[in-house]
């Protein structure tokens, strides 16, 4: 059996005759274990791979019934005897003529659901109003791709931070996929945010369930209420409740300001830190004064001004750092 010809991976005509080539091999006598296995690498190599393949198999069947319910009933013998011997260079420019007819119209609609790709630097904040009216606001340093069809909105959070409000439409869920986790939407106002090591999940209102995007053993789904904060690792889901309005304190960023109420002078600029590129650093005994209070995010200088003048630390400059001291 012959082997189909190399291509180059990337450009979309050739993915599209590579899978054809594979469909004409596949469908010839001869089929072998070792063929099916050197079919399935070549379709984990890439999402692009598996695609053109399903999608043009499920066309190329559509097509051949059709061509069966409109063949005269004396000829499906011969037609069925005739397709076994037919040539595979045949069968494969059959295919990818059939690729040609059919236009860039329905080439597109065997490809993958276009992304929308939003992004928003250090420091800066946007609000996406979707198609379908939910909003999602995206706080600093965050990104994430949206795409939607006619079953499923879907978004890949990539990192940071950003609230969902969602038009609940129970014909097409709302999913979120974030760091082997998956949030799908059941009538909600919630926030998520992406850490190196877990996600965390604040919901405001509605519901939403939360579970792995993949089945893990001793991981369970859960839903959560308002008040619920979802804590999500590659191991565990773990939930506690807070008062909405913490909550409501954590997601001031979306007014341009950080909420402090007994916070550890090391947390608060942990906090200042995900919003500028002048860091501050917190030295000794400092770490551990607390502070209260409403600050601009965007002003850590303030910040610092303020901690001196109230707290009665050393506030120094090194270069770009700010350095807190007692």
């Amino acid at each position: 059996m012959s082997e189909p010809k190399p291509v180059a991976a990337g450009g979309s005509d050739e993915i599209e005759k590579r899978a054809a080539e594979w469909i004409d091999r596949r469908d010839a006598d001869g089929w072998s274990t070792r063929d099916q296995a050197e079919l399935e690498s070549w379709l984990s190599e890439s999402l692009a791979h598996s695609i053109a393949f399903w999608r043009l198999d499920a066309t190329w069947k559509r097509t051949e019934r059709l061509a069966a319910l409109r063949s005269d009933g004396s000829r499906t013998q011969e037609s069925a005897h005739q397709k076994k011997i037919e040539p595979a260079w045949a069968r494969t420019a059959a295919i990818l003529t059939f690729i040609a007819l059919i236009g860039a119209g329905a080439l597109y609609a065997i490809r993958p659901p276009l992304q929308n790709s939003y992004s928003t630097s250090v420091g800066g904040r946007q609000t996406v109003t979707l198609a379908d009216g939910s909003l999602i606001d995206m706080n600093t340093d965050t990104a994430l791709r949206v795409s939607a069809n006619s079953k499923e909105r879907k978004v890949w959070f990539d990192r940071g931070e950003a609230f969902f409000k969602i038009r609940h439409d129970s014909a097409r869920p709302f999913v979120i996929v974030a760091a082997g986790q998956r949030i799908t939407d059941l009538g909600t106002a919630f926030s998520v945010r992406r850490e190196a090591s877990h996600i965390k999940v604040s919901l405001t209102q509605g519901l939403a369930r939360v579970e792995p995007s993949d089945a893990h053993a001793g991981m369970h789904a859960v839903v959560l209420k308002p008040g619920d904060v979802a804590v999500a690792t590659p191991d565990s889901i773990s939930v506690s409740r807070m008062p909405l309005l913490a909550l409501d304190n954590e997601l001031a960023w979306r007014r341009g300001v950080l909420v402090f109420y007994n916070t550890t002078l090391a947390d608060a600029v942990r906090q200042f830190d995900r919003y500028s590129g002048h860091k501050i650093l917190v030295e000794g005994t400092a770490a551990s004064i607390k502070i209260g209070g409403t600050f601009p995010v965007n002003n850590p200088i303030a910040f610092t001004a303020i901690a001196k003048r109230i707290l009665h630390v050393q506030v120094s400059e090194l270069g770009n750092q700010i350095v807190i001291s007692r």
